[in-house]
C-alpha cells in the first residue's frame, strides 16, 4: 500500500524503533541458527567400535567398525555393545542410543521428520499469519521451537523422537520469517536489503559458529538442547515492543489498531504527527477497499507455456539449492577433522557470502550470480569427493585440502541460496508474487527431506554424498541459464508480463555482456523496477 509507506515516512522509517527492531531481529537470527542446526549437533556420530571381547590394551581402532574386532564382513557375528571415542567429550544422541550400523536408519528417519514438520509448519503458520497476524505467529512459532527441542530430550525411542523432531521442525522458517516481514515493513524501502542482510549475515553467522561449542561446553546432547531452547522464552516479550504489521491490520480493516501502532512508532521515534494525518490515512485506505479487485492466484502461473516453464524451473532450482545448502552445511564429518571445528569453519562463509552478493549481484546480474556460484560449488564439492576417494590414508595435507574444498563449496552454495531467493522474487509476477514465492520456498524445504539420506550414503561409499551434491549443484547451474535476467529490467506485474518477460533472451547471454543503456531504457516509470530499489527484499542465510 502506497499510503502506508507515506505515513511510515512521517512517523520515522529509519529511527529508534527500526534500530530496536533490528536488534531484536539479530537475536532472532541467533536463535533461529541454533534451532536449525540443533539436529546436526545432537546427531554427531563419533568413532565407534564393537566392545565385545575388546582388549583396551590393544588401543583404539583407527576407523569405525560394526563387527567385533578381528572378524570380517563375511562373518555372521553381530555386536552387542559399542565403545565410542567422543569428540571433545561430547555425548551425542547417536552415541547414547547406539543408533549406528544396522540402526543408523532410525537417526536418518528422525532427521527427515524435522523437514516434514518444516513444510507442514510453513504452510499452516503462514496461513494463520494471514488470519491472526504476524506478531502472534512469531511468538507462537518460537515457543513451538522451544517445546519441540525440550520434548526431544525425552524422545528416547523412535516414535517419540520422530514426533518431537516433527514438532521442532514445525516452527522452522516461521520463527524467523515473521520477524523478517515485520522489520522489512517498518523500514525505509531503500535501506531494507542492506539493513536486513547485514543483520542476517553477522548474527546468523555468529549463531552458526557458536552453536557447536555450546555443545562442547555442556558436554551432552540433552544439556545442549536445554541450554539452546531456554532463550526462546524471551520472544514473548517482543509483544510489548514490536508493533503488528500495519499493512496486515489495514487489510483486515482494523483501522484503530493500525493507527495505534503508528502513534506508538511516532512516539518512540520522537516525531510529532498531527491527528489529521492518521484520519486522512484511514480514509484513503477505506476508499481503496471499497472497490476490491479480483486478483489471480498461484495456479495461474501454470496456464501459459513460458510462465509455466519458468515456474517449474524455479521450483526445481529451489529444491536443488535448498537441498545442497542444507546437506553441505551439515556435511561436517568424514573429512579428517573434528566436526565441531569443521562446523564453525564452514559457518564463517555466511557473512562473506552476504557481502559478495551485495557487491556483485547488481553488477553482473542475477542469472550470472546464481549459475556461476552453483557451478563453482558443484566443482569444488565434486573434487572433494574425488579427493576422499583417492586418499588412502588421512594425512595433514589431505585433511587441509579436504577442509579447504569443503569450505569453498559451502561458500558457493550459500551465495547461490541467497541469490536464488531474490531471483525467484523478481521473476514471479507482482500479482501472485506472495503466493508464488511462498510456494517456491516450501518446495525447497520439502526437498531437504532427502538431505539426511544423502549424507547416510557415506556408510555405503565414503565420497558418495559429495558426488551426489556436486552433480545436483551442476544441474542447478544449468537450470539457472534457462531463466531470463531481471537486473535493470521492468519486473513483470501481470501474468501477461510474466509470460512475455525475457522472451528473446538466450541462455548464454548475461547481464554484464549487454549494454547498460539498453537495459535501462527498458524501464518504465511506475510499472516496476529492479528489486534492489523496490519495496521487496530477499532473505539471506
Amino acid at each position: 500500500m502506497l499510503e502506508v509507506d507515506k505515513v511510515l515516512e512521517k512517523c520515522g522509517d529509519f529511527s529508534r524503533l527500526q534500530f530496536l527492531m533490528m536488534l531484536l531481529f539479530s537475536l532472532i537470527n541467533v536463535l533461529a541458527s541454533m534451532h536449525y542446526y540443533s539436529q546436526t549437533i545432537i546427531s554427531f556420530v563419533p568413532r565407534y567400535w564393537c566392545a565385545d571381547n575388546w582388549d583396551p590394551e590393544s588401543g583404539i581402532p583407527d576407523t569405525s567398525s560394526c563387527l567385533p574386532l578381528g572378524s570380517n564382513e563375511t562373518d555372521s557375528q553381530t555386536c552387542n555393545s559399542y565403545n565410542y571415542k567422543l569428540y571433545m567429550g561430547y555425548h551425542s544422541f547417536t552415541s547414547e542410543m547406539n543408533w549406528i550400523c544396522d540402526e543408523a536408519w532410525k537417526l536418518t528417519l528422525g532427521q527427515s521428520m524435522f523437514f516434514v514438520g518444516s513444510v507442514v509448519g510453513t504452510l499452516v503458520l503462514g496461513y494463520l499469519a494471514d488470519i491472526v497476524g504476524r506478531l502472534p505467529i512469531l511468538i507462537f512459532a518460537n515457543l513451538i521451537a522451544m517445546l519441540g527441542n525440550i520434548l526431544t530430550i525425552f524422545g528416547t525411542n523412535l516414535t517419540l523422537f520422530c514426533l518431537f523432531r516433527f514438532i521442532s521442525g514445525f516452527a522452522t522458517d516461521s520463527n524467523f520469517l515473521m520477524m523478517y516481514i515485520l522489520v522489512m515493513e517498518y523500514m525505509r524501502p531503500s535501506l531494507r536489503t542492506l539493513g536486513l542482510s547485514i543483520c542476517i549475515g553477522i548474527f546468523y553467522c555468529l549463531g552458526s559458529m557458536v552453536v557447536p561449542w555450546i555443545a562442547v561446553l555442556v558436554g551432552s546432547w540433552r544439556g545442549f538442547l536445554l541450554v539452546t531452547s531456554l532463550p526462546f522464552a524471551l520472544v514473548p516479550l517482543f509483544y510489548f515492543i514490536v508493533p503488528e504489521s500495519v499493512q496486515w491490520l489495514i487489510s483486515k480493516q482494523k483501522y484503530d489498531r493500525a493507527v495505534d501502532c503508528l502513534r506508538r512508532m511516532a512516539k518512540i521515534n520522537g516525531r510529532q504527527i498531527d491527528e489529521s494525518v492518521y484520519v486522512q490515512f484511514v480514509e484513503q485506505c477505506k476508499r481503496r477497499q471499497l472497490t476490491p479487485k479480483t486478483t489471480p492466484n498461484m495456479l495461474d502461473l501454470f496456464k501459459t507455456p513460458r510462465l509455466r516453464r519458468n515456474t517449474l524451473i524455479l521450483f526445481f532450482k529451489s529444491m536443488v539449492i535448498t537441498l545442497c545448502y542444507d546437506a553441505v552445511s551439515r556435511n561436517v564429518q568424514g573429512l579428517g577433522i573434528s566436526p565441531f571445528i569443521m562446523f564453525s569453519l564452514s559457518a564463517t562463509t555466511i557473512f562473506p557470502a552476504c557481502l559478495l552478493l551485495i557487491a556483485l549481484q547488481d553488477r553482473i546480474g542475477r542469472k550470472a550470480m546464481a549459475s556461476m556460484s552453483l557451478l563453482l560449488s558443484g566443482i569444488f564439492i565434486s573434487v572433494t569427493g574425488g579427493v576422499l576417494y583417492a586418499a588412502t590414508a588421512a594425512t595433514d595435507r589431505t585433511t587441509t585440502l579436504l577442509v579447504t574444498l569443503s569450505v569453498i563449496g559451502r561458500f558457493g552454495v550459500t551465495v547461490a541460496y541467497n541469490s536464488g531467493a531474490q531471483y525467484a522474487t523478481e521473476l514471479i509476477p507482482t500479482c501472485v508474487r506472495g503466493q508464488g514465492v511462498a510456494a517456491v520456498h516450501v518446495m525447497g524445504y520439502a526437498f531437504t527431506f532427502f538431505s539426511a539420506y544423502i549424507l547416510f550414503t557415506r556408510t555405503i561409499f565414503s565420497p558418495l554424498p559429495e558426488i551426489i551434491l556436486g552433480v545436483l549443484s551442476l544441474l542447478g547451474a544449468c537450470l539457472c541459464l534457462l531463466l531470463p535476467e531481471t537486473l535493470n529490467r521492468t519486473l513483470p506485474a501481470s501474468l501477461e508480463d510474466g509470460e512475455n518477460f525475457g522472451k528473446n533472451d538466450n541462455w548464454y547471454i548475461f547481464s554484464f555482456m549487454e549494454k547498460r543503456t539498453r537495459s535501462t531504457a527498458r524501464l518504465a516509470p511506475g510499472n516496476g523496477q529492479s528489486l534492489s530499489n523496490s519495496n521487496n527484499s530477499s532473505i539471506y542465510f
